[in-house]
Formats: structure tokens, sequence, C-alpha cells
């Protein structure tokens, strides 16, 4: 039967060959595709399929070994952008996160052991997610599923189920394709084509109908604020681009210049309430360097309005750094500060310094050690208007964390990001973060506003459609206007409730395979 496990289960079953190696390499590498910037997401279903059948009736060990070598060509694909930092850094990367994809593997050999395997196969996809957005060091969920559907029909359910629920439906829907598959040859294949036609077509409606859901007016009920995006460009590249620290901060300096040049013009521009510079707008403490406040405070007497500052603190100890977003009013104080709770590993602060450092001198390019910030990133600041405000403030790699967006927003009024994505500059992270970006934006059903310093600054509507963006590698800015909103949709209630429960029916399905394993070898 079509949801039956494989009838060889109980039975001997042959080892792992090269044919089925190389099958699992090119699965991994059409889902790699399916990210951006390739953003080839049928490639995905048609390699999430593959490895399911190609681990169907295998042997656990025998799943982890394909389930390696599909991420080992998965993450090559959709993390190789890490080889700008240095190729060593890249290679280990996608040695050891693909250790979680055999762990998939695995769970996917033991899942088609049971009934409904489908609906066990695609819970497994979602501990597996779980896992890796996780651990070690607050994880890498930098390629979950969901990620590669932002411009699909199944897009729309992100305001429902969040996107591990939509990772979850992803993953469904190509175990789904994988049991057409094997009916294919024994079944009555004018009603696999009817039923896999009925399948998408429902799953193409309840995503359009889901879209058009939205908690409140389009524009909000709370009035709107008028946000300046700046991206004053840097001048250095790859792993020159961070080291530029004065320049980089002119170079904000000057694109804040022209932007209230052309809203001074009468150029179209609304008159901002704020402007949002990006993470590392400058690398300089500029509450201890009086050059550094000096052009900070410059550009905000130019403005004439608050800026929120992506600045690098020192502190709180001796050799340590925060990475902070500072409300700089004009008469020169810093009414709020957030800091960024989710850091780089290796790339912000080093684990076990103490111990690596001496080992691997390479990781004193970090530099000081990052310490993350401990609160939510909500600033409660002041418009000139004598208004108040909750900003919702998410930086850069934090865009990754269910947990810490849905904190930034539940409590908020505005969704913002600051980025520095200047070492990337050319690789596909600039294409898979702003996709990041546009997911949430429908998960949370919040326009969002994007600042980085040289990289796809740009504004989102609440849909996840593109209103404006910049090019990378250029110095822009606009002015767009914002509603106030402070509706949650069902995603931010839940998200974090399903997300466990949805590992958990992975475990589930795990363990019952297992324990059907044991009893029948006795």
């Amino acid at each position: 039967m079509l949801l039956s496990p494989p009838a060889e289960t109980t039975t001997s079953r042959p080892a792992t060959n090269w044919r089925r190696v190389g099958v699992a390499l090119l699965a991994g590498l059409a889902v790699g595709f399916g990210f951006e910037p390739f953003a080839l997401w049928p490639l995905l279903l048609l390699g999430v399929a593959a490895l399911s059948l190609l681990c169907r009736g295998r042997r656990p060990r025998q799943g982890f070994a394909i389930g390696y070598v599909f991420g080992l060509g998965m993450l090559t694909v959709s993390i190789g952008w890490v080889q700008v930092i240095a190729v060593p850094v890249a290679i280990a990367l996608v040695v050891f996160e693909s250790l979680f994809f055999g762990l998939l593997g695995s769970g996917l050999a033991l899942a088609s052991r049971l009934r409904w395997w489908p609906l066990w196969s695609a819970a497994v996809w979602t501990t597996c997610e779980f896992a890796y957005s996780r651990i070690p060091f607050d994880g890498f969920g930098w390629s979950r599923l969901g990620y590669a559907m932002v411009d699909t029909p199944l897009a729309g359910t992100l305001a429902f189920v969040g996107v591990s629920g939509l990772s979850f439906l992803t993953a469904l829907a190509a175990q789904g394709l994988a049991a057409a598959v094997l009916a294919w040859p024994r079944g009555d294949r004018r009603r696999i084509v009817a039923t896999g036609v009925g399948l998408t077509t429902l799953a193409i409606v309840i995503g359009l109908a889901a879209r058009a859901w939205q908690p409140e007016p389009e524009a909000g009920t709370a009035g709107s604020v008028q946000v300046g995006i700046v991206q004053g460009n840097v001048d250095g590249v790859g792993l020159y681009a961070i080291g530029r620290a004065r320049a980089v901060t002119n170079n904000h300096l000057s694109e804040t210049v022209g932007l209230m040049a052309k809203v001074n013009s009468g150029q179209g521009l609304a008159r901002p309430d704020f402007l949002l510079w990006p993470e590392n707008s400058t690398d300089i403490d500029p509450t201890r360097d009086p050059q550094t406040r000096l052009t900070v405070q410059n550009a905000v007497a130019v403005a004439a309005v608050p800026i929120l500052v992506g600045a690098v603190m020192q502190g709180p100890g001796e050799d340590e750094r925060q990475t902070s977003a500072l409300w700089w009013t004009p008469d020169g104080s810093i009414e709020a500060r957030t800091d960024k709770q989710n850091l780089v590993p290796f790339g912000e602060y080093i684990p076990f310094r103490d111990q690596l450092l001496p080992l691997i001198p390479m990781l004193e390019l970090v530099g000081s050690q990052g310490v993350p910030g401990t609160g939510p990133g909500v600033l409660d600041v002041t418009l000139n208007d004598g208004r108040q405000v909750r900003i919702g403030n998410v930086i850069c790699f934090e865009l990754a964390y269910d947990d810490t967006v849905a904190a930034a927003t539940d409590s908020s009024q505005l969704f913002v990001v600051q980025s520095n994505n200047a070492t990337y500059l050319g690789t596909g992270q600039l294409d898979q973060q702003f996709a990041i970006t546009r997911a949430r934006a429908m998960e949370t059903r919040r326009e969002v506003a994007i600042a980085t310093t040289n990289a796809l600054s740009g504004f989102v509507d609440r849909n996840g459609t593109i209103v404006w963006s910049t090019k990378a590698g250029t110095s822009d800015s606009t002015v767009v206007e914002m509603p106030l909103r402070t509706a949650r949709t069902p995603a931010m209630v839940i998200g974090s409730q399903l997300s466990w429960a949805l590992a958990g029916l992975g475990l589930l399905g795990v363990g019952m395979a297992l324990l059907s394993r044991r009893r029948a070898s006795k």
C-alpha cells in the first residue's frame, strides 16, 4: 500500500553502494540550488523526495551515510559562501553540519518502516532543522526549507505556522511526491495523477487564501512613521570591508547629507521621523572616541531627527565588545540601546577562547570577544513630535532565530533590521538573508525596513513583496512609510510551541520505529 512500510523491512538489506551515494550527492546539490540566489525551489522538492526514496528500507547506518553525502552536496551549494572568510573554515563548517543530515538519513530510514511514513518523514525533517538551528553554539539554521519557499503559494501559510511549520509542509509535499513515485509502477496512474493535481490545487488555494488574510488594515490602526533607510557603502571588499571603520562612518554621514538634500529639495520623499543606519555603521565606540562621536552627531544635526545607529561598543569587560543599536537623539544623548543576542561563533566570538587561541592563531582575526545581549531587541523611543514608539530591531544573523524575531516583534510597533554583509559581497549570502527577511515579514505580517552597509538594503511589505531595494556595493537611501502595528499572527503566538511539537513528533516516529525494529529482531 502507498502509505505502508517497505516489504523488505524485516529482511536483510543490501549494503549502501556507490551509485546510491552518487544519487544522494546529486539530490543534495538539487536541494542546495533550491535556495537563493538560484531559487529553483522545484529542485528542492525533488531532492527532498529523492533522499527519502534513497533511505527507504535501509538500515540506520546506511541511512546515515546517504544523508551525510546528501548534506555535503546541499551545504556546499547553499552555504559555500563562507569560503570568503577562509576555505578551511567553509570546509569545516560543511563537514560538521552534514552530520545533522546523516542523522536525518538514519531517521528517514527508520520512519520508512512506519505506516503513514510520509507524515513521519516530514516530521523527521523538522526535527533535523530544529537541532541544527540550536546546536552547537546557538546553531546555524540558515538553510531551512521554509526559507526557500517565499515565492511559492505555500508561503501564505507563514502567518499561521511560521518557518518551522512551512518547512514541515514543504517536506510533506516532497514525501507525497516520493509516495507517488513508489506507487506509479503498480498503481492506477490516472488516480495518482488526479490525486497529485487535486492536492497541488488544494495547496495553492490554501496558500493564496492564507496570504489574503491580514490581522490589521493596510494602514494599521495607530498611524504611521516615516523611516529613512541609509546605505552608506564601504571602501574595502571581503575581509577588508570591515577594517576601515572611520571611512564607513563618514560614508554614512555623506549619504545622510544626500538623503536630506533630496528631502529638502522636494524630490518626492517625505521628511523622515528617524533614520535607520546599518549594523557596523561605526566600528569604533562613539561614546569613547571623540572623532566618531562628532561624525555621528553631525549626521544627526543634518537630519534633525534621531538616528538608530549600528555601533560596536567596548566592554562590558576588558577585551570585550558588543554589537549594539543606539537611539541617538538630536540633543546628543542616547535614549535607548539594544545589544545583539545571537553572535556568530568564530566570527564575532570564539567559543573556548582560552583553549583554542594558542592552538589556532588565525582566530586572532576575530578581535575582541563578542558578548551577547540579554534582552529582547525592543527600543522604547520618543520621536521629535512627542510620539512614543516601540521599535523591534533584529541585527543581521539574528533573523535566522525564531525566538529572537518573536521577542523583537511581539511587543513592538515597527520591525527594522540592521545588517553588515560587506564581507559577503558577490556571494549568495546576500540574497539568502533577504529571502529570510521576506519570510519574517510574511510570518509577522509586518513591513520591514532593512539597512545594510553596502548590500541589499530595502523595504519589504507585510506580504513579503520587495517595495524598494538597493544594489550591492553602492550607496543609496530613501524614506518609506511604515504603519504602526501591534497585532500578532497565529505563527507568533504558537510558533515556539509548534516548533517543539513538530520536533517531538519526529522523535516519536524514530522511537516507534526503533521499538518496532527491536521487537522484530527478537
